[in-house]
């Protein structure tokens, strides 16, 4: 187990560097709701921005991104809501899923995903 943590927070860090390069400015990182986490929380032109990073050593059990399921992406949203109202946001917001494929120190591939889902009628 502490290995996936160190991973997964390798990737984060990955994740968080990667998108400054792009232009998010991060506004908050591991963010909590209840039993929810949004990984990074950043904006982009002015858009507010929930990411979710997923990060995989390979794709053997499949893309990191198609490990956000329906029931994370209820989380993340219900977490996000929740985050807007805390902070008085109404404006614009957007799902992001960061995707890693590989290990530290070894190649790796970073992949992003504007607009990866959205929230509506049954969370799809």
């Amino acid at each position: 187990m502490a290995i996936q943590h160190e991973h997964g927070k390798w990737g984060e860090n990955l994740a968080v560097a990667f998108l400054e390069k792009e232009g998010f400015e991060v506004i908050s990182r591991n963010w909590r709701f209840k039993r929810a986490e949004i990984d990074i929380i950043a904006k982009e032109k002015g858009i507010l921005v929930f990411i979710e990073v997923k990060t995989r050593s390979g794709t053997y059990f499949g893309r990191p991104e198609e490990m956000v399921d329906q029931r994370k992406r209820r989380l993340l949203i219900d977490a996000a809501m929740a985050y807007m109202r805390s902070v008085g946001y109404e404006w614009e917001i957007r799902f992001d899923i960061v995707a890693i494929t590989g290990e530290p120190g070894k190649t790796y591939e970073v992949r992003l995903y504007r607009d990866a889902f959205f929230p509506g009628l049954g969370y799809s």
